[in-house]
C-alpha cells in the first residue's frame, strides 16, 4: 500500500516539473526573441539571398524593368503635377511666366517630398535608385536645390514644345494655332526624359572623374 501510494505521488509531481521546465524554456525563447528584436540592426542582421527576398515579393502578370518602373514613376508625379497645377490654374493665372514660375516651384516641392521619398521606398536595397535622382542625399540644401532643377528641367520642357510645334507646323503647312498643347501624360514624359538625361550627363561625368582620380592614384 505504501508502495503504491509513493508511486502515485512520484506521477502527480513529475507533470508538474515538466510544466516548469517547459514554462522555463518557453520565457527564455521569448526573452532572446525580444532582445533580438531590441539589437537588431544592418551590422548585426544574417545576410538574405536575392532569391530569398523575392519570394515575398508580389509578382505581376506584366514583367517590368526596375528602370521602367522608376521612370513610370517619375513620370506619373510630373503628369499629376501638370494636371493639378497646369491645367487647374491655367485659367486663375493669366500670365504665362507667372504661370511657369509657379508650375515649377510646385513641381521641385514634389520631386523632394514626394517623388524621390517614393524611389527610396520602392529600393530593394538601400540606395538601390538613387541613380535615378539628380540630389539622392537628404538635405535641406536639396529642397531648394530641386525646386531650382525643377524650373530648368520646365523651361527646357517648355522650349521643346516650341519647337516640336514649329516642325507641325511647317509639316502641316499650317501658319497658326498649336498643334500640340500640353497635357499630363506627354508633359510627364518629356520632363522624365529630360530629367533621365541630365541625371545621365552626371553619372558620366562622375565615372569620368573617378576614373580620372583612379589613374592619377595609381
Amino acid at each position: 500500500s505504501c508502495d503504491w501510494e509513493s508511486d502515485m505521488a512520484r506521477k502527480k509531481k513529475q507533470p508538474e516539473k515538466d510544466k516548469i521546465k517547459t514554462t522555463g524554456e518557453y520565457y527564455k525563447l521569448k526573452t532572446k526573441a525580444v532582445e533580438d528584436l531590441v539589437t537588431a540592426a544592418v551590422e548585426n542582421s544574417p545576410e538574405v539571398s536575392q532569391e530569398e527576398l523575392d519570394k515575398y515579393r508580389h509578382r505581376s502578370k506584366i514583367s517590368l524593368s526596375h528602370g521602367v518602373k522608376m521612370f513610370l514613376v517619375k513620370m506619373w508625379f510630373a503628369g499629376a503635377v501638370c494636371f493639378f497645377i497646369f491645367w487647374g490654374l491655367g485659367n486663375y493665372v493669366a500670365d504665362q511666366l507667372d504661370m511657369l514660375v509657379v508650375f515649377g516651384v510646385v513641381l521641385g516641392m514634389v520631386t523632394d517630398l514626394l517623388t524621390n521619398n517614393a524611389l527610396r521606398f520602392f529600393a530593394r536595397t538601400e540606395g538601390e535608385n538613387d541613380r535615378w535622382m539628380m540630389f539622392p542625399k537628404k538635405r535641406y540644401a536639396t529642397f531648394f536645390l530641386n525646386i531650382l532643377y525643377a524650373v530648368f528641367l520646365l523651361f527646357c520642357v517648355s522650349n521643346f514644345y516650341q519647337i516640336l510645334n514649329l516642325l507641325l507646323l511647317r509639316i502641316t503647312g499650317a501658319t497658326e494655332g498649336v498643334p500640340l498643347g500640353v497635357e499630363p501624360i506627354l508633359f510627364g514624359l518629356f520632363y522624365t526624359c529630360f530629367d533621365m538625361l541630365f541625371i545621365g550627363m552626371k553619372r558620366l561625368v562622375q565615372s569620368i572623374v573617378s576614373d580620372a582620380k583612379r589613374s592619377v592614384g595609381r
